[in-house]
């Protein structure tokens, strides 16, 4: 019995990797794309002269002695992998709209017409990656800062970099990861986020500020509080001068109301009508007596006017 035993163990062993004249080769065998992205894994294979392939397929987890599973036919995939070899020698997939679930060790096989397969070991392992912006978790005005955009694997295409602040272009076509604030302001604050050129996906936004020294914070405090302080002082100033220009007006115009009436006391038109008649028209005796006197004075005139 453990003859035939051993045998069918071979013969497993032979049916999955292989006879003399098969082979599979890959590109790369480990990939490293961004999420969202598009990723094609490259190969090519060759079997023995007189056999051709009658299925081609692209399979994950290969198990001796199991049946494998087509990714082809696969909801997961079906939709997203892209067969863009022949069944001669050419063997490249491609697999879009990356997400974290692919990331698995994917393998070629092929089934001739002599009902022979081959699985193409080690097979393409997939690492998916997204964007974080790596950055300091306190700057002080002035500082030096670096901004790095960080994967948690090397991309395996070179990949050019975008710069963003506040969802604006700030650096494009950069082949460096990282950006470096010689000398950072206020004027520099904001979010900042990354990503790469020929790819949708960007980075979560970092927002980035500067944290004043203790003693900065107390001085512009010191001057805050003695703007203010001097902002009342003036508006106080100012209300009070207004306050005296309104009493010097009013006094101002109680004087002139009352030089109007002394003068009004001094004219004799305002003086009552008895007193002004008294003054002014004499009374008949007087009239009478003074007539008298001058007709005597003209008697005694001639007199001594003969005397001369």
């Amino acid at each position: 019995m453990a003859a035939p035993l051993t045998l069918v163990l071979l013969l497993m062993i032979h049916r999955v990797y292989g006879q003399s004249g098969y082979d599979v080769s890959y590109s790369s065998t480990n990939i490293c794309a961004l999420k969202g992205s598009t990723v094609t894994m490259g190969c090519t294979f060759r079997h023995p002269y007189g056999s051709y392939v009658s299925k081609a397929f692209w399979t994950k987890f290969p198990v001796i002695g199991r049946e494998y599973l087509d990714l082809f036919v696969d909801p997961e995939y079906r939709q997203r992998l892209q067969y863009l070899g022949d069944k001669q020698q050419n063997c490249a997939v491609r697999l879009s709209d990356l997400t974290y679930n692919d990331e698995h060790q994917y393998y070629f096989g092929f089934i001739t017409n002599k009902d022979a397969s081959w699985i193409g070991t080690p097979g393409v392992f997939l690492s998916v990656t997204d964007l974080q912006v790596e950055s300091p978790e306190r700057v002080k005005e002035g500082d030096s800062v670096s901004l790095t955009c960080k994967t948690s694997c090397e991309l395996t295409d070179t990949p050019t970099f975008i710069w963003y602040r506040n969802s604006e272009t700030l650096i494009k076509g950069s082949v460096q990861n990282e950006i470096i604030f010689r000398s950072f302001t206020r004027g520099h604050a904001g979010y900042y986020s990354c990503g790469v050129q020929g790819h949708k996906y960007i980075s979560p936004a970092v927002y980035l500020d500067v944290t004043l020294q203790q003693g900065a914070s107390r001085k512009r405090s010191v001057i805050a509080v003695t703007c203010g302080g001097l902002f009342i002082v003036i508006l106080l100033f100012m209300i009070r001068m207004k306050r005296m220009n309104r009493r010097s007006a009013v006094n101002e115009y109680e004087n002139v109301d009352l030089s109007a009436n002394t003068y009004a006391g001094l004219d004799p038109q305002s003086r009552s009508p008895d007193l002004y008649n008294t003054l002014t028209t004499p009374s008949p005796a007087a009239h009478q007596t003074s007539s008298s006197e001058y007709e005597n004075m003209s008697a005694n005139g001639r007199s001594a006017v003969d005397l001369h």
